[in-house]
């Protein structure tokens, strides 16, 4: 009889690539311990299991949040409260994650920084949500978390609920759900979680873009990997993705990276739109359909940031986003920002530009009210021709009014304004006088930025916070404005931001820096040899 073949013999190509990520491993433990950094699954690990043993909750009034990007802001599904959670930090030498809670108070304008039992560990790049059922409830998915050299990425695949009533985090462990992703986007539809795109990257050359859909049943908890028919999205993340009053999602826009060649990729912005609706005969199953948009279309951007205006959920507000230029072999980028505001109709899938109207000052004149009244009583007993020679003597006393003078101080800039009062004697009452700015008044606009926080209350559009960038360098944002969803008038600073105050460390700095630590350290074993 023959030897039999070992089923479980492993080929000579597997065993090579076996021997290389070994090698890897080694290569990268050696690197980090020169960097004095932990493995960063081990760094998520202990501090997942700190959080765990956290058994007291704590309520502290603090200042406001600091400069961060790529966080999440999210509104109370019952009080006026906002939620924020996580975040990060780079300041050309080091990104920092957070993993910080707070809760602002809209009533009271207050931060309070919130420490409950089991929260998550730190991360960036995730998504939440809020929703009213069990007393209120915020649902945390995925993200990533990064060590502070940014030579490690950790992406997380967990899910995770902040229950309002009780203050506490509870991690839920349910089988099939999404693989680890950040820049994925997730909703709230009827009684689950949509969750869509993202992307993963390992630092070694080696990235996957999304575009699959997953739902969680919130009533079941369980996960489900849908398979949709029709001609799907390409795979990207940082898309905008928002439920549509009659439980069917928009998908706009995106971003994604292709490999040109070995050492060579080329990002790609998309523009397309796309709906994604459950189908008629079988709710189980999902399509996609591609749609045309009309209006004023927005021009080719990532990074932006998008909220519904409710309680309606017929629109949405758009802002900011950046759109790279790139030469042809990819060495230079330079960005350009935008601070523009759009609203997209989610029914007619119809952009339009928002345009701020100037607010209306009010001015009355002094006296002029009591000086009315008394013709007015004058006219009433006087005969007819009287009557008229009184109105006449009014309209001369309105005309003889001298223009006034309004400052209008919104805490960014000052204008002062030039008007004429006017008055009618039409109505026994006085009519007051409205005044509006002048063509040479600037409506303000909050900075161009990406990836702000941004959520409506009330009818109130709440922004906080984002990136831009200039050249090499990045500003990152602690400013927070709010915009009446209604009026839509002007844009209202609760906290400016002073840019000189953030320290940047540009990459020759960080070399120099560097070699000085290696120069005194080279020194130093000098005077060891020598002693």
């Amino acid at each position: 009889m023959g030897k039999k073949k070992n089923k479980n013999k492993v080929s000579g190509q597997v065993k090579t690539a076996l021997k290389t990520e070994k090698k890897l491993n080694v290569k990268q433990k050696k690197e980090l311990a020169a960097l004095g950094e932990n493995d960063i699954e081990k760094v998520v690990a202990e501090i997942e299991r700190e959080e765990a043993r956290r058994q007291c909750i704590k309520e502290m009034i603090v200042n406001a949040p600091s400069r961060r990007v790529n966080f999440t802001l999210t509104a109370h599904p019952f009080e006026n409260k906002l939620i924020m959670l996580g975040g990060e930090f780079h300041d050309g030498r080091q990104t920092i994650v957070y993993g910080d809670m707070f809760i602002y108070n809209i009533n009271k304008q207050e931060w309070i920084l919130m420490k409950a039992p089991g929260a998550p560990p730190p991360r960036c790049g995730h998504q939440a949500v809020a929703t009213a059922t069990n007393g209120g409830e915020l649902w945390i998915f995925g993200g990533e978390f990064t060590s502070p050299s940014e030579s490690q990425f950790y992406h997380y695949r967990d899910l995770w609920v902040f229950r309002f009533a009780d203050k506490k985090w509870e991690k839920i462990t349910a089988s099939n759900g999404p693989s680890a992703r950040s820049g994925h986007r997730m909703v709230h539809v009827k009684k689950q979680l949509l969750v869509f795109g993202g992307f993963h990257d390992n630092l070694k050359n080696s990235y996957k873009y999304f575009n699959d859909i997953h739902i969680f049943d919130l009533e079941t908890y369980t996960w489900q990997k849908i398979e949709t028919i029709g001609v799907a999205p390409t795979p990207r993340s940082g898309c905008i993705f928002l439920p549509t009053p009659d439980s069917k999602v928009v998908l706009y826009g995106g971003y994604s990276k292709e490999k040109i060649k070995k050492d060579l990729d080329r990002g790609c912005i998309h523009d397309d739109m796309f709906l994604l609706q459950a189908d008629k005969n079988d709710a189980t199953k999902y399509k996609w359909v591609s749609v045309k948009q009309t209006g004023t279309h927005i021009s080719s951007r990532c990074g932006v940031s998008a909220a519904l205006v409710l309680p309606t959920g017929n629109q949405a507000l758009v802002f900011g986003g950046v759109y790279d230029n790139v030469d042809d072999e990819e060495e230079d980028i330079c960005g350009t920002f935008y601070n523009d505001l759009f609203m997209l109709d989610l029914q007619k899938l119809h952009w339009r530009v928002v345009t701020l109207t100037e607010k209306k000052e009010t001015t009355f004149v002094e006296g002029t009210e009591k000086r009315l009244r008394r013709r007015k009583k004058e006219e009433s007993s006087e005969e007819v021709d009287q009557n008229n020679d009184s109105n006449e003597e009014i309209e001369n006393l309105s005309n003889s009014i001298k223009p006034t003078v309004i400052i209008d101080d919104d805490g960014i800039f000052t204008v002062t304004i030039d008007s004429m009062a006017s008055t009618t004697s039409s109505s026994s009452q006085l009519q007051p006088v409205s005044t509006s700015s002048t063509s040479n008044k600037k409506i303000f606009f909050p900075s161009s930025r990406i990836n702000a926080g941004m959520a409506v209350k009330n009818n109130i559009l709440y922004l906080y916070g984002g990136m831009m960038e200039d050249g090499n360098r990045q500003y990152t944002f602690s400013d927070f404005y709010t915009l009446d969803c209604r009026k839509l008038d002007e844009w209202k600073v609760l906290i400016a931001d002073d840019l000189s105050l953030q320290t940047w460390f540009d990459s020759s700095e960080s070399s120099e820096e560097n070699e000085c630590d290696d120069d005194s350290e080279q020194e130093q074993n000098d005077d060891n040899d020598t002693d």
